[in-house]
Formats: structure tokens, sequence, C-alpha cells
């Protein structure tokens, strides 16, 4: 049975008319980045576009939904940088505030996002909300979100000796979230901006799965 979110987003598409008939041309790539605050998904967007474009809250987050485009490695981008849509304590007694950032978040990808980058730091506290990461896109954007969600960590110099593959095996429930996004992830160190092949990687790796998905967006 088709879900309520579900319903309501092709609500809005009709009310929009965001078919495919719809004369403007969206952007080749459209990428739609989640997290918790405090884990670089604002730095994480200005590494992939090179510079300085999207702004961060005074707790050195991103406050509301904000989109940037620009090209990239020739492709044409669309960014949509969002606040702590995972913060648990931000949103528990807030949950129409939650429905109206989600519906702003996919409103700025439309006609939708070809893929959610889930941003999680390493050698943080892994905690219960990223845990539930899968269970909580899920919810709020549908089953099949999921095939279209990638992970990307971040803050990659706190390793140091260790291997991400090492990292990512000493915890079962990360590599349980790893494998519930079809083992897809990557890893920035956003420190190193003018390292360029750490996001020709990454957006190799996310025409990957939109190959996988038959080219679709969500």
């Amino acid at each position: 049975m088709e879900s309520r979110r579900e319903k309501e987003r092709q609500r809005w598409k009709l009310e929009r008319g965001m078919t495919q008939e719809n004369p403007s041309r969206p952007a080749d790539l459209r990428i739609l980045i989640l997290g918790k605050s405090d884990v670089g998904k604002t730095a994480t967007a200005n590494t992939i576009l090179s510079r300085n474009v999207f702004s961060a809250g005074a707790q050195s987050d991103t406050i509301t939904c904000e989109k940037q485009d620009a090209e990239v490695s020739g492709r044409n981008i669309s960014i949509i940088d969002t606040p702590g849509l995972l913060d648990a304590p931000l949103y528990k007694h807030f949950q129409d505030e939650l429905k109206r950032d989600i519906d702003k978040c996919l409103e700025m990808s439309a006609p939708g996002p070809h893929v959610f980058v889930l941003v999680i730091r390493l050698n943080g506290r892994y905690t219960e909300e990223e845990k539930n990461t899968v269970k909580w896109i899920q919810k709020n954007f549908g089953e099949d979100a999921v095939r279209h969600t990638f992970v990307l960590f971040t803050h990659m110099d706190l390793l140091k000796d260790e291997s991400l593959d090492q990292y990512i095996r000493k915890s079962p429930d990360l590599q349980s979230l790893i494998d519930s996004c079809g083992s897809r992830f990557h890893s920035f160190n956003n420190q190193h901006r003018n390292n360029q092949n750490q996001v020709t990687e990454l957006l190799e790796k996310i025409e990957q799965l939109i190959k996988d998905n038959g080219g679709e967006h969500y």
C-alpha cells in the first residue's frame, strides 16, 4: 500500500506541474545531503563544489535548507544542504517542523534527488539516531529512498594509521548500515579541499549508483 508521505509527494508534484514535460531542465546530478549536526555536511558540500558557497549557522552547521548549483568535472550539479534532520532532540517535539523541512528539501531537489548522501563523522560517537538511520530514511522519505542512499564519512584524517574498512568492521552497527545502503560508501578529508581526487571518486561512485538504479532519480 502506498505510504501517506508518498501520496503527499505525488500530489505535491502534480500541483507544481513537475512532470517529464516540464520545459525547465533540472541539473544532471541532484545531491541531497543528510546527517546530524556537526558531522561536516556543509563542509562536504563546499568540498564537492570546490568553494565556500554554503553558509553555516552559529553552531557550525546549516540552519535551514540551502541549494547551490555549479558545474563540477563537466557535470551540472545541484546540492541541497540540510539542517540536522537526524537530530532527535531537536525534532522530538516538533514533528510538524520536521515534515516542513523535509518537504522543503524535496522541493529544492525537484523533480527528485538522484542520491541521498548520508554524512557520518569518523571517530565520533555513533548515536542511536545514526544506528536507526535506514528506518528513519524509509519512514520520512519512503521505502524506495534507501536504493538512492550513499554513506560518506568525514574527518578521514582522524583514523591515522587505521584503514576505513578496518574502522567499519569494528562496529557491527556501522557494518549493518553500510550493508543496508548497498555497500556504497566513501570518505572525505574536508581539510584537504584541493584534493579533487576524493570528489572525482565520489561522483563516479554516485554515477554507478544511478546506473544501478536504471538512471532513475528518487
